[in-house]
This record gives C-alpha cells, sequence and structure tokens, in this order.
C-alpha cells in the first residue's frame, strides 16, 4: 500500500474520546466502568492503527471494521475482564497432568475450601483452651492415623514438595555434607534441579557412585565427619535399565544407622495408597519408607495422594520438631484454604472412601468402563464428516510417577472431512470450556479416563457443532 494511501486510513481513525461517544460503547461504562471501557477503546483502535501499518486493512475492510466498532470493544472488554485460569476438559489420559493443574480436588476438599474461605476458623486457635494454637495440627492428626503403623511420626506441610526439599537440607545440614547418588540428581519440569535446591538451602552436595551404578560402599567411603545427611531422591521422570546397580533401602537404613546419620527420601509424588491394588508396582509408598526405616520422607499433596498443591514431610517427630522451629518454615508455610483441602483428602482416606479422591478413581477405571462410555460417545457426534474408531491405549499417571507404568484404555480416535488433526485439535481447544487432546499418526485421540462423566456431553456438542 503506498504511503499516502496509508496516511489517509490513518487519518480515518478516531480518537478513544470520539470513540467513547458513540452511544454504544457508552453504554458499556454503567457495566464496566468508565477506565475499563476506555483501556478497551484504545487497545481497539490501536489494533486497527497496526494492522494498517501492516497492510492488513484497505479502506473498505478499514470501514467495514469501523461499522462494527462498539462490538469490537466490547469484545476486548469481556476478553480483558474474564477469567484468565479456566476450567479445561483434560481428555489427554495423564491423570496427574502437571499442565493442567495435577489432580482435581474431592468435593468434600472443594466444600471444605468454602467453608474455611467465607468464616473465620479456628486455624491457630485453640478453641477449647481459648488460646493460641498451631495450624498443622489440623492434618497432623489425620496423618498419625495414616501413618499409624510407624510410632514417633509427624507431619508438616510446606507449599510445595521443592519447599519441602529446601527445608529438610537447610535444617538438617546447613554448611554440611549430603551424600547422593549421581544416578539420583534428578531436573523434573520447570528446571528444577536437586543440586541447585541443595546450594540454596546452604547444604553442601556431595555426589556418589556413577550415573547408572552406586553401591552402598560408595556411600560408606564418602562418610566424613562433616557429613549430616544421606539422600535418596525418586527417579521421577525417568528410569535407568541395563547395566545399573543401586543399594536397597535397607541397606542404606542400616549404614545410616550405624553411623548415627539421618536418612532422607524425596519420594516426589508419594502415595498413602497401596498403588499394587490398581496394577501398578515399583512406586514405593510413603508408608513403605516409613516401615523400610527411613528417617524422613518428603511427597507432593497434588500427585498420588489426590489433594491440594502442597510439600509434605513425614518423619521421626524429633527432626519434624528441628524442622518446625525453623524461620524458612514460617516462609513456606501453606494457608488456610491449603489445610482445609487436605484435610478432606486425608479424612477420604481415614474413612477409605478412595473414590472419593477423583485422580484416585480415575485410576482405578477399568478400560471396558472407558470403552462404553466411548461408544455411547461416539454415537452421539455420528455425521458423515467424522470417522470415529475406538482403539487400544494407554493412560499415564503423570506429575513424575511411575514413569515406566501405564493403565490400559480404550481411546476415541477422530478424524474430521476437510480439516487435519492439528486443526481438529485447535478447534477443540477453542471450545468451552477447552478440550484438551492428543494428536498422533493424523488422527485426534480421546481418553476418558481423565474425563469426568458429566462432561462427556459438552465433548459430544463441541464435536457435532466442528462437524456443523
Amino acid at each position: 500500500m503506498k504511503a499516502a494511501a496509508t496516511s489517509e486510513l490513518f487519518r480515518q481513525l478516531p480518537s478513544v474520546d470520539d470513540v467513547l461517544r458513540v452511544p454504544e460503547v457508552s453504554s458499556f461504562v454503567a457495566a464496566f466502568g468508565h477506565e475499563s471501557v476506555a483501556d478497551a477503546a484504545r487497545d481497539v483502535v490501536a489494533r486497527l492503527r497496526q494492522e494498517i501499518a501492516s497492510g492488513l486493512l484497505d479502506h473498505i475492510a478499514l470501514g467495514l471494521a469501523l461499522s462494527g466498532l462498539a462490538g469490537a470493544v466490547e469484545k476486548q472488554l469481556r476478553r480483558a475482564l474474564a477469567y484468565s485460569l479456566q476450567p479445561v476438559i483434560n481428555a489427554t489420559g495423564v491423570i496427574l497432568h502437571t499442565n493442567l493443574g495435577r489432580a482435581p480436588l474431592a468435593n468434600s476438599a472443594i466444600e471444605h475450601i468454602r467453608e474455611a474461605a467465607r468464616n473465620y476458623s479456628n486455624l491457630e486457635f485453640d478453641v477449647a483452651a481459648g488460646e493460641r494454637g498451631k495450624r498443622d495440627v489440623h492434618v497432623d492428626r489425620l496423618f498419625r492415623r495414616l501413618l499409624s503403623e510407624e510410632e514417633n511420626v509427624s507431619t508438616i506441610v510446606v507449599n510445595n514438595n521443592a519447599a519441602a526439599v529446601l527445608l529438610a537440607l537447610n535444617t538438617l545440614a546447613d554448611g554440611a555434607e549430603v551424600i547422593v547418588s549421581r544416578g539420583e540428581l534428578v531436573e523434573i519440569g520447570g528446571s528444577f534441579r536437586i543440586p541447585d535446591v541443595m546450594a540454596k538451602s546452604g547444604a553442601i552436595l556431595r555426589e556418589v557412585g556413577t550415573t547408572n551404578r552406586t553401591r552402598i560402599a560408595d556411600y560408606e567411603n564418602a562418610i566424613t565427619e562433616r557429613t549430616r545427611l544421606l539422600l535418596r531422591v525418586h527417579r521421577s521422570n525417568f528410569e535407568i535399565t541395563g547395566f545399573t546397580d543401586q543399594p536397597s533401602t535397607a541397606e542404606l537404613v542400616t549404614l545410616a544407622r550405624s553411623r548415627n546419620i539421618p536418612l532422607m527420601e524425596d519420594l516426589g509424588s508419594g502415595a498413602l495408597l497401596d498403588l499394587r491394588s490398581i496394577g501398578i508396582s515399583g512406586e514405593a509408598g510413603v508408608l513403605d519408607s516409613l516401615r523400610a526405616g527411613v528417617d524422613l520422607v518428603t511427597y507432593s499433596g497434588d500427585k498420588l495422594l489426590g489433594g491440594p498443591q502442597a510439600g509434605l514431610l513425614s518423619g521421626r517427630s524429633q527432626l519434624i520438631a528441628r524442622m518446625r522451629s525453623n524461620s524458612l518454615f514460617r516462609a513456606l508455610r501453606v494457608d488456610k484454604l491449603i489445610y482445609a483441602a487436605l484435610e478432606a483428602t486425608l479424612l477420604a482416606y481415614v474413612r477409605r472412601d478412595h473414590d472419593a479422591i477423583p485422580a484416585l478413581r480415575m485410576m482405578r477405571f477399568t478400560k471396558e468402563e472407558i470403552g462404553k462410555r466411548g461408544q455411547a460417545l461416539a454415537a452421539q457426534i455420528k455425521r458423515p464428516k467424522w470417522q470415529v474408531e475406538i482403539i487400544d491405549g494407554e493412560s499415564l499417571l503423570g506429575g513424575g510417577a511411575a514413569p515406566s507404568s501405564v493403565l490400559p484404555t480404550s481411546l476415541l480416535a477422530l478424524t474430521c472431512e476437510g480439516m487435519s488433526a492439528d486443526q481438529l485439535a485447535t478447534r477443540l481447544r477453542a471450545s468451552q470450556p477447552p478440550i484438551i487432546s492428543r494428536v498422533e499418526e493424523g488422527r485426534v485421540l480421546l481418553d476418558l479416563r481423565t474425563v469426568f462423566p458429566e462432561q462427556d456431553v459438552a465433548i459430544a456438542s463441541a464435536l457435532i457443532r466442528i462437524a456443523g
């Protein structure tokens, strides 16, 4: 477009004040406020100016855009004032999907959060004594019941597992050495690295063994008068196979006790339920580690436990008391809403009502149950444009739990005439609520294991609309 023509188009753009004087636009002020409407008008005019500069608008196109100015301002207003954090439908089959918020909460947890949020509470108040109390008593009593096989065990809560590891290392080994196998110096999502957290804690890393082989003698030979902790780290998102060696937990416990050095295990995910009951083996639970003699276990609240984001430290009461008195504990502590959600989740475990916890319920679904839902959904969306097939597939636990374990499932494999798989996945994400799927081998795959049954109708409606 020539410079003269472009300048002419710029001159046709209204000022923000001109836009605000448009009757339809001025009517938005009552609902949204003058400042918000002015910001939206400013954004709309700026976008038109950018489109002219980029050569995207000619005289006719600009005229059309200006005739729809009020609608553009309203759309911008609603976009700007809408929540950014919104629900999505997880049809990926990854139960603890980190990018999608990990474990959804139980209904009882949501209700307990609502009660705690809208009222004052006894968060740090002993009602019977009429004096100040401690906030961690609300969940420590439940952890004691769930971990009652081990005496003298306490639990405290911080804001995530990285914080739990940081607090433990700072409390037990600030300025001293912590021995870790080279094969366990992991990095997980978000560039969280064990060596970096250790450096922030003030502890000194002492690596032993090699990436694939570490023996108990490597730990033993590395112990000096500066050693304060032996640390085992769960390989949360990978496995080492082949020519490998790793000391057993029993060997590490024996060594730690013979040298009077605490043994800490960062489980990462951490389960309170025996996962063998749902066909997953090789994933140690919290009680397994404590029963084996580990002095301190750190794990997450929003992974295999199925609760809110939190970092949990369970272990010998003397060690937990030291961490509770560390000033860092106050900086990392959680609020009343996390305690409410965690207390309700733990009560479901105490009552053995595991199906009340969505993540655990999803793990228990059988391939046949998921397949029946898939067939019903396929029947609802039957249209000439659709090619739908029910195929065998695998669901993942996710969240760094049991990286090599999968759950058999049934998948809806979809193709739509005139649309690529990537285009279809994009259209699904543009639905309300957004539907998050997988794309493999030119098809969109939907795994209903991670879709709440009441959401099936939303998926059917979106697919019908897309094919419409």
